[in-house]
């Protein structure tokens, strides 16, 4: 199982952990997609920046 995280808000003036957490995910700019695994991690990470992101079920 793996999920696609897309990033649907800017990261123009979030704080510096969240625009990391953001890169770590593969995400840089509005619009872009990464798949990742369905894990502890990735489930962490995307709680941090649930309100910049969208993520679907593959």
């Amino acid at each position: 199982m793996a999920l696609k995280v897309k990033l649907v808000k800017g990261l123009a003036g979030k704080n510096k952990d969240q625009i990391a957490i953001a890169a770590s995910l593969g995400l840089r700019k509005t619009g872009d997609v990464s798949v990742q695994p369905d894990n502890a991690a990735t489930k962490g990470k995307i709680f941090k920046i649930s309100h910049l992101v969208e993520v679907t079920e593959e």
